[in-house]
C-alpha cells in the first residue's frame, strides 16, 4: 500500500480562457478508509473525455466543478478493501474515483466488471465510448442501408466507432476530422469512404462535394461551425444525434450559435435528438454483445490511446481538446 494518495487538484476554473496546466497542481493526501458499506479502490485507467472541460462551465448531467476539487473523471479501478459483500480485493470495477491514486466510494452502486485482456477494451470499445456510439448512432439517428452517414469529430473515441458501425450496417461515411492524416487513418485503417478536414479554409466546399446528394444521419460531436454546415446539408427528413459540443467547451464562447436554426429543421422537417449513455442502460447487454461480435469478427476495429502516468493527466487532456488523439485516449495511473 502506497503511503500516500497522489491527487490532481482543478486549482482554479478557466473564465472564458483555455485549459492549461495552470489551471491544475498535484497534491497528496493521505490514503483514505473505508467505511461500512463503501470500497477503497487503487485507480489504474484514468478516462479522458472533452465532458471533463463542459463540467468546469456549469452543471450538466452531473454537478459542476469548483475550484480546489479533486478533478472529477470516471476511472477503472481495482478493489483494494471492500466492506461489501459483492465486491472483493482484485475486483476491477468503472467508477467515478475523480484524478487519484485511491478513492473511496460507496460500494452499493458499483459493479463488477468482467475479467478481460486487455483490460483497457472496458473503457473504450465496451465503455461509455462503445455504447455512445452505438446507442448514439442507431437508437437515435437510426441508420438504414445506403443512406449516408456524416460524423464528426470522427477520429476520436465515439466518433471513429460510430463510422464503423454505420459501415457494418451498409451505410456510406464520411467522417470530420482535423488534419489529412487523421482523414487518410479514417479512410485507409477504419474503412470510412470519405473523410474531410475541418481545418481546411475550403471545408464547406469539400463537405458537399462528398455528400452530393444530401446527409440522411448526421452524429454531431462539435457543434459551432461544423454542425452548421452539415445542417445545410441535410435531406428532408434526415437525423440528427446530438452528442455533444466539443468545439464550445474550452476558451471563451463562439460570438452566435449555427445559423439555420430553427428555419432549416422546420423546412427539412429533421428530427434532432440529444441523449446521453445512460438513457439506454436497459439495452447494455444487447449492445454489448453485438460490440463484441464486431471486435471478435474484425469488423471493428479498437483504437486507443494510453499516456502513461498521473501527472500527465492534465497536459493529456487539453492534448485532447486539441484533437491529438485517435481513438480512445485514457492515463494509465502507474
Amino acid at each position: 500500500m502506497a503511503e500516500v494518495n497522489r491527487q490532481i487538484v482543478l486549482d482554479r476554473l478557466p473564465q472564458g480562457d483555455k485549459l492549461a496546466t495552470g489551471h491544475f497542481r498535484l497534491s497528496q493526501a493521505a490514503v483514505p478508509t473505508p467505511g461500512e458499506g463503501e470500497v477503497l479502490l487503487r485507480t489504474r485507467y484514468i478516462s479522458l473525455d472533452a465532458a471533463n472541460r463542459a463540467w468546469m462551465q456549469g452543471a450538466t448531467y452531473r454537478s459542476a466543478l469548483e475550484g480546489g476539487q479533486v478533478m472529477a473523471g470516471g476511472a477503472l479501478a481495482e478493489v483494494v478493501r471492500s466492506n461489501v459483500a459483492h465486491l472483493k480485493p482484485g475486483d476491477t470495477i468503472f467508477a467515478d474515483t475523480g484524478w487519484q491514486d485511491f478513492a473511496v466510494l460507496p460500494g452499493k452502486r458499483l459493479e463488477k466488471l468482467p475479467v478481460m485482456e486487455p483490460v483497457t477494451h472496458l473503457m473504450s470499445v465496451y465503455g461509455i465510448a462503445g455504447l455512445t456510439a452505438y446507442f448514439g448512432l442507431l437508437e437515435c439517428g437510426k441508420p438504414k442501408p445506403g443512406e449516408t452517414v456524416v460524423v464528426s469529430a470522427a477520429a476520436g473515441s465515439v466518433g471513429s466507432i460510430v463510422g464503423q458501425i454505420a459501415k457494418i450496417k451498409g451505410c456510406r461515411v464520411v467522417g470530420i476530422a482535423g488534419g489529412e492524416e487523421k482523414g487518410r487513418w479514417l479512410v485507409d485503417e477504419l474503412g470510412f469512404d470519405a473523410a474531410v478536414d475541418y481545418k481546411s479554409p475550403e471545408f464547406k466546399r469539400l463537405l458537399r462535394a462528398e455528400v452530393p446528394d444530401g446527409v440522411d444521419v448526421y452524429f454531431d460531436n462539435t457543434g459551432g461551425a461544423v454542425f452548421e454546415a452539415v445542417l445545410f446539408a441535410m435531406k428532408n427528413f434526415g437525423r440528427i444525434a446530438c452528442c455533444g459540443a466539443l468545439s464550445q467547451y474550452d476558451g471563451a464562447p463562439p460570438p452566435h450559435g449555427p445559423r439555420g436554426i430553427p428555419g432549416l429543421i422546420v423546412t427539412k422537417r429533421l428530427t434532432l435528438r440529444g441523449f446521453v449513455v445512460m438513457d439506454f442502460d436497459d439495452q447494455r447487454e444487447a449492445a454489448l454483445k453485438d460490440l463484441q461480435a464486431w471486435v471478435a469478427s474484425g469488423q471493428l476495429k479498437v483504437q486507443e490511446d494510453i499516456v502513461e502516468g498521473l501527472e500527465n493527466t492534465p497536459a493529456a487532456l487539453i492534448g485532447l481538446l486539441a484533437g491529438e488523439n485517435r481513438g480512445k485516449r485514457m492515463v494509465k495511473v502507474r
